[in-house]
């Protein structure tokens, strides 16, 4: 089968290899899937460049990618054969293992492979495992949130752009920040945009978060630039608040302003979504299956590539120019 690969960190035009490996045999409690569509996420891009921190290449010879999507070929001992044929959507493929979906098919255990509802294609379903879900984790991992005001920071990202919907889909109020008319245009692009927008190159955003809230603030914040709006965090958390951060890439090791928060009783969760536990992502699959069959997501693809061109599609995600998902079609 068709598979790209890296057996070194470096740029991606000088370390993806691509060619032909073996189809591999699922084992028990494993699925066999075909994939059609394999989701290129910033975190790919980084563990292939070797940009975290002490990094170290875990196995000889890594096929990247952690989502896709696809149709079960196969099964092994344990998994009901009728699966078979079965469209699902894939998450966690290359996470503490050694290939992904940048390939032709795909072993993985079956838990790891969720139907995929009909209204959804392919392409979509590659946009799902890390992007959908973590917005919806951050959304709803504690519980409903009907009734509540939730901040959601980088609204046009790819996690923040699905945030926003789900937290109106549950009966949220929801306040969203940009950067700029393009972005604030993309965030909204869809049936369930943010209450209000806000532009934080031009918004004092706790001012205008304490106006819209009448002084109350947020009950739950979701941010992907933890360490760098730590300052604007801290007046506009709500008294029970709960902060769900993501990401804190421009200020890695913040200072904790511990007492200011203690005193407002606030929760803080830094969620990574690769470590989310069963329950709440069982709760996470049944919520997408039904949004999905109801057709009440819209999915921002930015960019599509042939397997081929995965090199030019882990670029196109380095540069950090698109709006939307990057997805390399196999």
């Amino acid at each position: 089968m068709r598979a790209v690969w890296y057996e070194r960190f470096g740029p991606a035009a000088d370390v993806l290899h691509y060619g032909e490996v073996p189809t591999p045999d699922p084992g028990p409690g494993e699925v066999l899937v075909g994939v059609a569509a394999s989701g290129v996420n910033p975190s790919d891009v980084k563990l292939r460049a070797g940009a975290r921190p002490g990094a170290t290449m875990a196995f000889p010879r890594v096929v990247p990618h952690s989502d896709g999507a696809g149709t079960i070929w196969a099964v092994g001992e344990g998994v009901d054969p009728r699966r078979i044929g079965q469209r699902v959507w894939l998450w966690n493929a290359q996470w503490r293992r050694a290939f992904g979906t940048a390939a032709e098919a795909i072993c993985l255990p079956a838990a790891q492979a969720v139907p995929l509802p009909g209204p959804t294609s392919f392409i979509e379903g590659a946009c799902l495992g890390i992007p959908a879900l973590t917005g919806w984790a951050a959304v709803l991992g504690d519980g409903p949130v009907a009734g509540q005001t939730i901040l959601v920071t980088g609204a046009a990202g790819r996690v923040g752009r699905y945030a926003v919907q789900m937290a109106a889909l549950s009966g949220a109020q929801v306040i969203a920040t940009v950067s700029g008319p393009a972005k604030a245009a993309h965030a909204s692009s869809h049936a369930n945009p943010a209450h209000h927008v806000l532009d934080y190159t031009r918004d004092d955003i706790a001012e205008r978060v304490l106006e819209i809230t009448q002084g109350r603030g947020v009950d739950r914040l979701i941010e992907v630039e933890f360490g760098a709006n730590l300052a604007a965090t801290e007046r506009m958390i709500a008294e029970g608040g709960s902060i769900v951060a993501y990401g804190s890439a421009k200020a890695m090791a913040p200072t904790l302003p511990f007492y200011p928060l203690m005193f407002r009783n606030v929760r803080l969760w830094m969620l990574l979504l690769y470590l989310l536990d069963d329950t709440r992502r069982r709760r996470g699959e049944a919520d997408l299956a039904r949004w999905l069959s109801e057709g009440a997501l819209s999915h921002a693809v930015a960019e599509t590539f042939p397997l081929s061109l995965t090199p030019a599609a882990h670029d196109a995600v380095g540069a950090g120019e698109c709006l939307g998902s990057v997805v390399v079609e196999v």
